[in-house]
């Protein structure tokens, strides 16, 4: 995958996680408090790879946690209690997108607008900041679907049932996207300078 290697990873101090979840579970405030603390600051940078604010960031993040408490009983403690973690947060930041106006407005999948699609697979140097920065400038639909495939690993087909989009349109919208961000960096490259998208 183009993007694989600039996936995110869990820095997580060594903690009893299931004894964790138990205690959070008997609604033992400092347990509670300990998980958030946890995992609050690596949410915080998924939250706000899906939004355009750090405020909105914030808000899918309290979000998140409420339905993380809310859930917790699923938990099975058959994976990374992180990756569980996680795949909350993605979904409270898919639903932010879709219920708030200033997002609905640009939450398209049109085939349009945007520079054709481009098979090129450059190696290109940048910090892992300017990269997720670039991310962030991408159209709300485009950073989506972008987000979901190349950084949480996603497939086009389960993207399409998140987003209630076809396969093929996913796999369209990722195509552009990824061909946009490469003529910014191409951009980035020559001028040394970031450009806000345009439609």
């Amino acid at each position: 995958m183009w993007y694989s290697g600039c996936h995110l990873t869990e820095q997580e101090p060594m903690v009893d996680q299931q004894k964790l979840v138990k205690d959070c579970l008997r609604h033992h405030a400092a347990a509670q408090k300990q998980l958030y603390d946890l995992f609050a600051a690596s949410m915080l940078g998924v939250c706000y790879r899906y939004t355009k604010s750090m405020h909105d960031a914030e808000e899918v993040l309290q979000q998140g946690f409420i339905k993380v408490f809310q859930n917790l009983h699923q938990y099975k403690a058959e994976g990374e209690l992180g990756a569980w973690i996680r795949r909350i947060m993605v979904n409270t930041a898919i639903n932010y997108l879709k219920r708030k106006p200033q997002y609905q407005l640009d939450l398209s999948f049109e085939d349009s607008h945007l520079h054709p699609v481009t098979q090129a697979e450059p190696e290109w140097k940048l910090e892992m900041k300017d990269l997720l920065m670039l991310v962030r400038q991408l159209p709300p639909g485009y950073q989506t679907i972008f987000n979901l495939h190349a950084v949480e690993g996603y497939t086009h087909v389960e993207i399409g049932k998140i987003l209630g989009i076809s396969e093929g349109t996913s796999r369209s919208q990722y195509s552009r996207a990824r061909a946009l961000l490469i003529s910014w960096m191409e951009k980035n490259t020559v001028h040394g300078k970031k450009d806000r998208y345009a439609r």
